[in-house]
């Protein structure tokens, strides 16, 4: 399909500009230029949005480790050329299970990466010394890629399977930019599907908020105009809408936060640091920008009740 096309293309305007904040230094990821080719210097607020985008999730994701024991999981959904896997590694953790989904023609590209990249395979937890890989899908160890359309729910639960998914043990699911661009219906129905199987689970979603103002009619057309419908907008009215979206799928809680308040919500050390690295005269641009995105977080199980971005 032509609009699932368009919303695979995001993966790589996304990883570019990750890299492009990377290299003017606003945190580090060794990785990221293993999936990415040298890419143009992006405007100063969007290296600064994509830097909060990353933290903020980032001390979400510190939240939940905190929270669990030994054993837990991570499933990223439309992962894209996302490095979640190796960092978390190169700082100590044991993740006892992590899979990566996204469109088969995004996870083949990332496969052939991985494949040919000793820095990235070796460092993957390689059970007995077994790598299984297919066009699209990658199986070691602890570490799962797999190709699959995520409003397809059969292939989705048959992809988990072959990818050894617990679902006894604490699940964080993240999803950036992900559920924004699936239909409303598919993505309840996704949702709804993961608390019926996980009974101690955590959703982080990053995406779009406050679309029905002027500015949100303006990014809504750009992104269309690229071949970008969001066929899931609806719930990117407002926060309320981004939270009622678990409600309404049996989540047992949801919280929300704009980028303002998560920018707010890094140590004013750090955010004095990353504000000197380059000078930013479009401030009441980035302000809107952050205005108009948002962290939601859904739990299921007491586990992560009231968990926090401050």
């Amino acid at each position: 399909m032509e609009v699932d096309e368009g919303v695979q293309a995001t993966n790589d305007d996304a990883s570019e500009c990750k890299r492009s904040a990377v290299q003017m230094g606003y945190w580090e990821d060794k990785y990221i230029s293993m999936f990415v080719r040298g890419t143009e210097r992006k405007a100063p607020e969007i290296n600064r949005g994509y830097f909060a985008r990353i933290r903020g999730v980032r001390i979400l994701i510190d939240k939940f480790l905190k929270r669990v024991g030994s054993e837990y999981q991570i499933i990223n959904l439309g992962a894209g050329f996302d490095t979640l896997y190796w960092q978390l590694k190169d700082h100590g953790y044991k993740v006892t299970n992590f899979i990566e989904l996204d469109f088969p023609t995004v996870t083949s590209r990332k496969c052939y990466y991985i494949k040919r990249n000793k820095t990235l395979l070796n460092e993957i937890y390689i059970e007995d010394g077994e790598v299984r890989f297919s066009a699209t899908d990658m199986h070691a160890g602890n570490y799962h890629l797999v190709g699959v359309d995520l409003r397809n729910l059969v292939e989705v639960e048959q992809k988990l399977a072959q990818s050894e998914v617990n679902l006894d043990i604490p699940t964080l699911f993240i999803a950036e930019c992900v559920l924004v661009y699936i239909e409303t219906g598919a993505t309840h129905r996704l949702l709804s599907w993961i608390t019926s199987k996980f009974p101690n689970a955590m959703f982080i979603s990053y995406e779009q908020v406050n679309m029905g103002d002027k500015f949100g009619t303006v990014m809504l057309n750009n992104l269309r105009a690229r071949g970008c419908p969001l066929a899931g907008v609806d719930a990117c009215l407002s926060l309320e809408t981004q939270k009622g979206r678990f409600f309404e799928s049996n989540w047992d809680g949801a919280a929300a936060w704009n980028m303002v308040d998560v920018y707010n919500a890094i140590p004013v050390s750090e955010r004095q640091r990353i504000e000197q690295i380059e000078f930013l005269d479009e401030h009441e641009l980035l302000m809107q920008l952050f205005q108009h995105y948002c962290i939601c977080i859904g739990w299921k199980g007491d586990l992560f009740r009231d968990i926090d971005i401050t």
